[in-house]
């Protein structure tokens, strides 16, 4: 059953808090950094605070307690990301018509629709005896430094003058319940995969097979009782959208010539265009991953482990990831973040080190219900009608004297995201993530401060969403990999397409985490993790339904091969290895080109070019730009309208890459094996013409970086003047790769330009720590203003680094600027 946090009252206390927060004044302002430390009085802190921030933007904190280390961070988060975080957390609690019009209603609306509501004291103690100090700690010191910018307005980041509205106070509730952000998947794949079983009626089973791997092989079959053509498609994904994707400031949205924001939103822009759905199964939301290893002493020179990280998410300018350090009695941790969470995620706390990586568990359902003719709130469970529940909630919306009064129905699954009274139908999501404790991640507050495996592998075991590989390694010399996050178990059924919400398909609870595998210390001494299916065949759970839809494997086959080859590696070549730009899927398509020549020279010399080609896809390389051109825009969706119906081609466009090679390496099920030739032919024949007329005739001069570029967009670069984008977007130059080779750099289709990848990186000397290096990009500010707000991109672009200095000594030689906090 659904069930509601109970309302929220404010103590006298807490509006004393507030009202001071309101009065606080700032002892010196950004213009005095240069003759000493900024120095700022803020209510709620024990003891005075340090931080020190280093040349690349790092600020290392140095707190008398525990709690003032998360106050100072929350402080330095605020300073440095104001703009930034305000909007996740308006956009996570359903509060953008309040600042940006009615545009966002529904938005919102969705958006609230996904917010934990359940009870907050069980709620807190899912995450540790602590975890609400720690929230309360994070937010007075983000409220602080709101304050701050009230009595000195020249402290807001300019986005706020831009849009004319002001940064809100946070409660420490929002940080567990805003859920949206833990990288959700499988839901549209299941629409996805109705789709093609409506329309690609007898292909359905051979379509959804190039459309999607699944690992294990599996064969999807739909439930009984459950019409595929039925589906609103679009009304749904647009939902689901609506609810957990990130927004957007289109132009259309922006009155033409208005300074300020009041009339915006005023328009009827229609609602896809300001939220930016991934589309789960193309190459980019394949991608949206990481790359994480661990070695053990034996196998690097320096006889220490060395523990690598590069989560990979949507770019844009800022970067997603935070790096602090957080020092106070009992504590010092340092390693990144994201900016609206206390703690690290990533990182070591001098004694352990951690990395995480996607672990592409099933956690979430689509249900269908049939809904009472005569009662459109009322559905079917278990031969009789059950009412829905009915949540009202008010919205603020910028321009109008009067909230919006808004609903939301929920059924015992989850809330509704569509209804149709016509129909008499409903569709609702149901998810992990919407249960107790399940805040993504949140659950690092616990293991970063874990001293052994022992301890790591409890707060693992604890870990709710997202599902996620965690590598370890310890000062003691011991490795390790463990997965966390709470299992489906689904008695019935694989959870790959909607099922009934009747009383059918329910779910039995949460597997025990004990039924995942895990490794302490393995025998190979070291491991890797991509995203990919990495439970063991034999073990009890690869038979559990975990989950099916796992990112592309290249990575991580290329990673394990780089790694295992290497019986010493060092830092350096953990940096080189997050670098690497060789396509394992390149080298398998070009390997089938060889043997052929053909009449047409245009085709010949696109032949000659990538025969003997290597498959690295550096940036200066004249075949990456030809085989990425052809692979992603002609080669791929040629391949799929050869081997399907034109129906269900239609619905899988460019085909699941990973199939798409399988079908022209083993083509006599599918098509001879010289139509395959024919095609391979054709179509290199259309992405040369494209190539030609992009890069000039002659493939001498042609590079993969002049049409892959690394640029940082900010949100609201739609509604920017030319000259205020050339000081918010964040252009890196040429990069190379893809979303198939270890230095993950997804692109969008039509222009090559980055959409996701590594802005953070990070190698860690364990024991050693001064000698760790990490990389952030486009910066550590979240403020165009700000010199850190796009001094890493060059490094970033260049695989290059800077070091995560550690100890004081280090952290002393390399401060520039400091900041104190004393109580007020």
């Amino acid at each position: 059953m659904l069930h509601h946090s109970r309302p929220l009252r404010r103590t006298a206390a807490a509006l004393a808090c507030l009202a001071t927060l309101s009065s606080l004044t700032t002892l010196s302002t950004p213009a005095a950094l240069a003759a000493g430390p900024d120095r700022f009085a803020v209510p709620g802190l024990e003891k005075p605070a340090s931080i020190l921030i280093d040349k690349w933007g790092v600020p290392h904190i140095y707190a008398g307690t525990l709690y003032d280390a998360f106050y100072a961070q929350g402080f330095m988060a605020a300073r440095d990301r104001l703009w930034q975080i305000d909007l996740w957390r308006k956009r996570g609690l359903g509060e953008m018509a309040k600042d940006f019009g009615p545009a966002y209603v529904e938005g919102d609306r969705m958006a609230r629709a996904v917010l934990f509501r359940g009870d907050m004291y069980r709620e807190w103690l899912a995450y540790g005896s602590d975890a609400k100090r720690v929230a309360e700690a994070f937010v007075a010191g983000v409220n602080a430094y709101v304050a701050q910018t009230e009595a000195n307005p020249a402290l807001l980041p300019p986005e706020f003058r831009v849009l004319n509205y002001k940064p809100a106070l946070w409660r420490a509730e929002d940080i567990v319940r805003i859920r949206h952000h833990g990288l959700t998947l499988n839901f549209t794949g299941e629409i996805d995969r109705a789709a093609v079983f409506c329309e690609g009626k007898a292909n359905a089973v051979r379509a959804d097979w190039v459309r999607r791997e699944l690992d294990p092989p599996v064969e999807p079959k739909l439930p009984e009782g459950l019409d595929p053509c039925a589906l609103p498609v679009a009304e749904l994904k647009q939902a689901y959208a609506l609810a957990t994707a990130a927004p957007r400031f289109p132009k259309e949205w922006w009155t033409p010539g208005a300074s300020k924001a009041a009339a915006a939103g005023a328009g009827n822009v229609p609602v896809d265009q300001l939220y930016a759905m991934v589309d789960a199964s193309s190459d980019t939301g394949r991608s949206l991953g990481s790359n994480n290893w661990v070695i053990a002493g034996s196998r690097t020179t320096t006889g220490r482990p060395i523990l690598a990280n590069d989560p990979h998410r949507a770019h844009g300018a800022p970067s997603l990831r935070y790096i602090s350090h957080l020092n106070a009695p009992g504590l010092s941790v340092i390693g990144a973040g994201e900016p609206f969470l206390p703690g690290i995620s990533i990182g070591h706390n001098g004694t352990i080190a951690f990395g995480l990586t996607r672990f592409y568990m099933d956690q979430e359902d689509l249900y269908v219900y049939e809904t009472n003719p005569g009662q459109a709130r009322e559905y079917r469970y278990k031969g009789r009608w059950e009412p829905m529940e009915t949540v009202t909630e008010q919205i603020a919306v910028r321009g109008e004297a009067t909230p919006r009064t808004v609903t939301i129905d929920y059924t015992r699954h989850g809330p509704v995201l569509y209804a149709d009274a016509r129909t008499q139908r409903a569709w609702v999501l149901r998810a992990a993530w919407l249960d107790y404790g399940m805040a993504p991640y949140f659950g690092s507050m616990d293991y970063m401060r874990a001293r052994n495996w022992d301890q790591f592998r409890a707060a693992m075991n604890r870990w709710g969403a997202p599902g996620e590989n965690q590598v370890y390694a310890d000062t003691s010399g011991n490795i390790g990999w463990i997965p966390g996050g709470l299992t489906v178990n689904r008695p019935n059924w694989d959870g790959l397409t909607p099922v009934p919400g009747d009383g059918r398909y329910e779910w039995a609870g949460y597997r025990n985490m004990d039924e995942l595998p895990w490794a302490y210390n393995p025998t190979p001494g070291y491991v890797v993790t991509a995203n990919e299916n990495n439970i063991p065949a034999n073990h009890p759970a690869a038979k559990i339904g975990v989950g099916y839809e796992w990112s592309d494997s290249s990575r991580a086959q290329r990673l394990k091969a780089v790694v295992g080859a290497k019986s010493r590696s060092s830092v350096a070549d953990s940096m080189a290895w997050q670098n690497d730009t060789v396509s394992l899927p390149a080298q398998r398509v070009v390997a089938l080109l060889k043997p052929l020549n053909s009449p047409d020279a245009q085709v010949q010399r696109g032949l000659d070019l990538l025969r003997n080609w290597d498959g690295n896809e550096r940036a200066n390389s004249a075949a990456a730009a030809l085989f990425e051109v052809w692979f992603s825009k002609h080669l791929r969706t040629a391949i799929v309208r050869g081997a399907l119906s034109p129906e269900a081609a239609k619905l899988v466009g460019a085909g699941d890459a990973t199939r798409v090679i399988a079908v022209m390496e083993q083509p006599a099920s599918w098509m001879t094996v010289e139509r395959r030739n024919e095609i391979m032919l054709s179509s290199l024949k259309s992405a040369m013409a494209e190539v030609e007329k992009s890069l000039g005739p002659d493939p001498a001069a042609w590079q993969w970086g002049k049409l892959h570029t690394a640029v940082f967009n900010h949100p609201l670069n739609a509604i920017l003047d030319p000259a205020q984008r050339q000081q918010y977007d964040v252009n890196a130059g040429p990069i190379g790769g893809s979303s198939f080779t270890p230095m993950n750099t997804s692109y969008r289709n039509n222009d090559f330009q980055l959409t996701a990848g590594a802005s953070f990186r990070m190698v860690l000397d364990v024991g050693n720590w001064d000698a760790s290096r990490a990389v952030n990009t486009p910066g550590q500010s979240g403020n165009p203003a700000s010199p850190h707000y796009r001094d890493l991109a060059p490094l970033w672009a260049k695989g290059e680094y800077f070091p995560l200095v550690y100890t004081r000594k280090a952290v002393e030689k390399a401060t520039t600027e400091r900041v104190e906090l004393v109580p007020r």
